[in-house]
């Protein structure tokens, strides 16, 4: 049977404070949104890096998200270098790079077009980062990038 947490005013604290405090930071705290969008059947994927390493991974979905006055989409991806050790890293793509891309072409990226962006900028950093365990970080798309990556993908 779980305790009863009593709140009493005075100079002694709370009885059962502990409890008390979980209880409120679980309503409190911020709640993250749900990754949609991956497929039923999440497929295997693997890439030769140029640092060296050979990357397995597998798309886990996306989610809008919103830090510091920025938003956009986040592609999480589950990897690994060596098959035994796997990890989560997540690549933003950010509202304003795509709507400066849209501006300046004069038409909207699909979101299979938003996640190819993302898939070329995992691949970028694939290759530019020496170490995987530099991937466990963020992976963000500037607008310079965006435009650099539609072009390499002919879009």
């Amino acid at each position: 049977m779980r305790p009863v947490v009593i709140l009493v005013n005075g100079t002694g604290g709370f009885v059962g404070r502990k409890n008390t405090l979980a209880v409120f930071k679980r309503f409190l705290s911020k709640k993250t949104v749900p990754l949609s969008g991956a497929p039923p059947i999440r497929r295997l994927k693997t890439y030769s890096a140029q640092s060296g390493y050979v990357y397995q991974y597998f798309y886990e979905g996306h989610r809008p998200y919103r830090s510091s006055g920025d938003q956009g989409t986040e592609f999480v991806f589950h990897l690994s270098s060596d098959r035994k050790t796997w990890f989560d890293t997540a690549v933003y793509v950010s509202d304003a790079s795509i709507a400066a891309w849209q501006q300046t072409h004069g038409r909207e990226l699909s979101s299979t077009e938003r996640y190819a962006v993302a898939k070329i900028a995992l691949f970028q950093a694939f290759d530019e980062r020496p170490e995987p365990a530099q991937l466990s970080g963020e992976i963000r798309v500037r607008a310079a990038d965006v435009e650099g990556i539609v072009e390499t993908l002919g879009l």
